[in-house]
């Protein structure tokens, strides 16, 4: 595949980056992982295209150093990394309280355009935009700073009138911070749309959902593992059953959380 760079390239184009931006770390070999500790805060597991993991191996990776120093560790693939560097690197300067932080009170909520939410999803979301019925930005005076995007609500049967809607994509502007920022569109949502619950899910690679769960979330579902093959421009295709792919990844798969109204 062309865009593939060798190993020892990547993990060194990556530790550079990290200390263009002033981001110390050190690097270090534990059981066959190859992880990166940043500012004692967080572990980034470099996980290459060519590896002989297991799913469940890279789960108790990230429990292990949880539970024994409560210690966040992430898995970044090769892939991500080649395909979409300023995100990566926005996410991670998040995680270690290196953004600009704004405060919530101090944005305004307003519906946005397909062509508005998506272009900002692309350049601020690791995992890009998908479609959704519902999108909504907060705005700093006339600057769109945070997105998030939420599917039509649907009817449940467990219930009568009982409606649910799912939040699909949520991002902030690279190199901010927003207190309050996806509570207030959550709240600007449920009171529009009047859902019973909204549900979403956390990936396991980069999350545990804490976010979630301090807005009041609970989590509801682990998600198994899912693969995916790549394209020649590292776009991840999720894999179905008799698809064959030149190169595959793998994720850790998903959470799932609920916030009932």
């Amino acid at each position: 595949m062309n865009n593939l760079i060798s190993q020892d390239n990547w993990h060194h184009q990556f530790s550079l980056s990290l200390a263009h931006h002033k981001i110390g770390c050190f690097f270090y070999l534990e059981d066959g992982f190859q992880l990166l500790r940043i500012n004692h805060q967080l572990i980034i597991n470099l996980v290459s295209l060519n590896n002989n993991f297991s799913p469940q191996a890279l789960i108790e990776l990230q429990e292990r150093y949880h539970h024994q120093e409560g210690t966040k560790l992430m898995h970044l693939w090769e892939d991500l990394w080649l395909s979409k560097p300023d995100q990566v690197l926005a996410r991670i300067k998040s995680l270690i309280g290196e953004n600009i932080r704004i405060h919530g009170r101090k944005t305004k909520v307003c519906k946005i355009t397909k062509p508005v939410a998506d272009s900002f999803l692309t350049e601020n979301h690791l995992q890009g935009s998908v479609s959704s019925r519902y999108k909504i930005g907060l705005f700093e005076k006339d600057e769109l700073v945070a997105v998030a995007t939420f599917s039509a609500l649907r009817k449940m049967n467990h219930t009568e009138n009982y409606k649910s809607a799912e939040l699909i994509r949520f991002a902030v502007k690279a190199g901010y911070s927003i207190t309050g920022g996806l509570s207030k569109l959550i709240s600007f949502f449920a009171a529009t749309y009047k859902p019973n619950d909204l549900m979403t899910y956390a990936d396991r690679d980069w999350s545990a959902g804490e976010a979630y769960i301090k807005l009041g979330f609970r989590q509801t579902a682990v998600l198994e593992p899912q693969i995916y093959g790549l394209d020649e421009n590292l776009n991840r295709q999720l894999k179905k059953d008799q698809e064959v792919f030149a190169q595959e990844v793998f994720n850790t798969g998903s959470l799932k959380f609920i916030l009932q109204f």
